[in-house]
């Protein structure tokens, strides 16, 4: 059976598709930058062949590379270094074609489309990035497909809306999920009541291991859709309902986040990106299932489950009497 490769795998989407790829017995390869961390996160499963590599040399991701059939790109960058993201593709393919891998699969984003022509998104939506982040991320796609056309490779894109669930710290759910389990005051990006979309991080993997089965999906781009729109308001609403009490909310929409980015370059970069706030963008993913079957969306009040019971929980001092 062919070997699976997974290109920043540490991330929450790593391990989705590791853990659907085990579920289904097959032996697949995990690479990233630091080994003690790859090591921690897969030790315990025998089908993970842990692999080190360098993303900026072609030499080290042909090493990474070998005896792979198919490639799954995750690698992510610092918010504020999306320029990297077309070159260490162009390094990557460099790296890939050079070791023989015949598949490559980018999870992308919506970014390349730009604000929203009409809703819901097709695949087939007009490609014209306003934001810096979103030039780069069509620059990154690009070269993926241009190597598909030119036949050096066969790739496709998975496009995947925000995403939450269990453990997934950079979710802009993160922090209310937080404040939820252990009280205090949520930090969220707004605004809160306009339709948004999020997929569920273990629904991911799933679909990923099915498209590497699947001849037919290679050559072109497409999404994999949350559960349905919902604002974060909503979600809010959920958590509270679950937990039994009122959320405290902080909500910087982007004059905030403007005068936060003077202290904090993350947040600084969200600005370009806010108005996926407040202009919604909700993927259509029927194609996805005419080409590979149903696919499984968990209900956002099962995920928001989920999500708050993988939150540890501050402990509690307690004086003794002695």
């Amino acid at each position: 059976m062919s070997k699976v490769a997974l290109f920043g795998a540490a991330g929450v989407i790593g391990h989705s598709i590791a853990a659907a790829l085990g579920a289904k017995g097959r032996p697949y390869r995990v690479v990233g930058r630091s080994e003690s961390s790859l090591r921690k996160a897969f030790a315990t499963d025998p089908l993970a062949e842990v692999v080190t590599w360098n993303p900026e040399s072609p030499a080290s991701v042909r090493t990474a590379a070998e005896g792979v059939d198919t490639l799954v790109y995750m690698v992510g960058v610092n918010y504020w270094q999306f320029e990297l993201h077309p070159e260490l593709m162009r390094k990557t393919l460099e790296g890939a074609v050079a070791a023989g891998v015949k598949h490559l699969i980018l999870i992308g984003t919506v970014y390349p489309y730009g604000r929203a022509q009409s809703n819901p998104v097709r695949e087939d939506h007009p490609r014209e990035p306003h934001t810096f982040k979103g030039r780069m991320r069509k620059a990154q796609e690009d070269l993926l497909m241009q190597a598909h056309a030119d036949g050096r490779i066969r790739a496709t894109v998975l496009r995947l809306p925000d995403f939450y669930g269990p453990g997934v710290e950079a979710s802009l759910l993160h922090r209310a999920a937080l404040a939820a389990v252990n009280g205090g005051t949520a930090d969220m990006v707004g605004p809160l009541n306009r339709p948004h979309e999020f997929v569920f991080v273990p629904d991911v993997g799933p679909v990923v291991a099915r498209l590497v089965d699947t001849p037919a999906a290679f050559g072109r781009i497409w999404h994999l859709a949350g559960a349905g729109a919902i604002t974060q308001r909503e979600l809010v609403a959920e958590m509270e309902r679950q937990t039994g009490h009122k959320l405290q909310l902080r909500v910087a929409g982007k004059t905030m986040l403007r005068l936060i980015g003077l202290f904090n370059p993350f947040m600084r970069e969200m600005v370009e990106m806010n108005y996926l706030m407040t202009e919604p963008l909700i993927m259509d993913d029927s194609a996805l299932q005419q080409l590979i079957g149903p696919i499984r969306k968990t209900p956002y009040a099962e995920g928001v489950r989920q999500m708050l019971a993988a939150i540890p929980r501050a402990r509690t001092l307690c004086a003794t009497a002695v």
